[in-house]
């Protein structure tokens, strides 16, 4: 029996998938990106603690198996390893679950990557909720943890077409990178809106007189979605601000955006409310001076979440596209 106010599963499957039903979707988008490149630059290696086929790092490991190193079930271990390929000139990149990076080997990370600066790129799957299998899994809190790590620029891409352009561009980078990952069959959408990834800048991908959304990660693919639909029902005219790269924050581009008077600013994430982009946009609005006309945060709640099936999971929480309209529908 389901607990006391709590919505009861409607399915059973913990799909790890986050594309619905007839989207276009590209495999493995993060490996392939980085076969390609890696046979461009024989300094890349690849490092996996023992989870290589759940982060695409199985398609460079099959491409590449003699710059593919496999840790086993040792995330300090993967990152001190990471540290010390760098220190020898490799340009490492490090795959595990967001979890683990972010709370078994925050120390490794913080000592011997980032206090170093060291060009080690460390991409990390399971994102806030895209697994159903409960805390253990569920990288909530990562962006919160890292932002407050020196030296460190994290990113968040939003689908296939963002992580492809984005393996280079952090490649190029000089420097620590974390990066979230989805992986597997990854939805396409932002070939749809002559979009371009660049590092450390946000994206206007469709204006709006009433709302603006400013996203990161997976939500923004979902504020899109709601934009649409709230355009067809005539409930407002949405625009939405992609923010790929969470630190540095692009604060010119949204500040201007913020400063377009009237709208109702939105935040959309996949993380908790605390101390990922809706309070980074928060602050930087209050330190620049600007007063949106209203200011709300769609994002995961303060708490450990439930295990269960991904579409349930995202309704019960808010990110969905039907709770996404649901909930500014309610603010207007």
């Amino acid at each position: 029996m389901s607990a006391p106010g709590k919505k009861r599963l409607t399915t059973s499957a913990m799909i790890a998938s986050i594309a619905e039903d007839g989207q276009e979707t590209t495999a493995a988008p993060f490996g392939h990106a980085l076969v390609a490149l890696a046979r461009e630059r024989p300094e890349i290696v690849g490092l996996s603690a023992d989870l290589s086929k759940y982060t695409d790092l199985h398609v460079f490991a099959q491409a590449m198996p003699d710059r593919f190193y496999q840790m086993g079930m040792a995330e300090q271990v993967l990152i001190g390893a990471a540290a010390g390929l760098a220190r020898e000139g490799f340009q490492p990149f490090a795959t595990t679950y967001a979890v683990f990076a972010s709370r078994r080997a925050y120390d490794f990370m913080a000592m011997d990557i980032a206090e170093e600066s060291l060009n080690v790129k460390i991409v990390c799957a399971l994102p806030g909720l895209t697994t159903g299998y409960g805390p253990s899994h569920q990288a909530t809190d990562d962006l919160a943890i890292f932002r407050a790590m020196p030296n460190l620029t994290i990113v968040d891409p939003c689908d296939a077409v963002d992580i492809e352009q984005a393996v280079p561009a952090i490649a190029d980078h000089k420097g620590p990178v974390y990066m979230r990952l989805l992986r597997g069959q990854v939805p396409r959408v932002l070939h749809r809106y002559d979009y371009r990834f660049e590092l450390g800048k946000a994206a206007l991908l469709r204006d709006g007189a009433d709302v603006l959304f400013v996203s990161t990660g997976l939500m923004t693919m979902r504020v899109l979605a709601a934009a649409e639909r709230m355009a067809a029902e005539g409930i407002a005219d949405a625009g939405v601000l992609h923010v790929p790269t969470i630190k540095p924050l692009d604060t010119d581009t949204i500040l201007a955006a913020l400063a377009k008077s009237g709208r109702l600013v939105v935040t959309a994430e996949n993380h908790s409310i605390v101390g990922g982009l809706g309070e980074a946009v928060a602050g930087a609005a209050l330190r620049g001076g600007v007063g949106p006309a209203g200011f709300r945060m769609i994002g995961l709640p303060d708490a450990f979440l439930d295990a269960g099936a991904l579409p349930t999971l995202h309704d019960r929480y808010g990110l969905s596209v039907d709770a996404v309209v649901a909930q500014v529908k309610g603010w207007l």
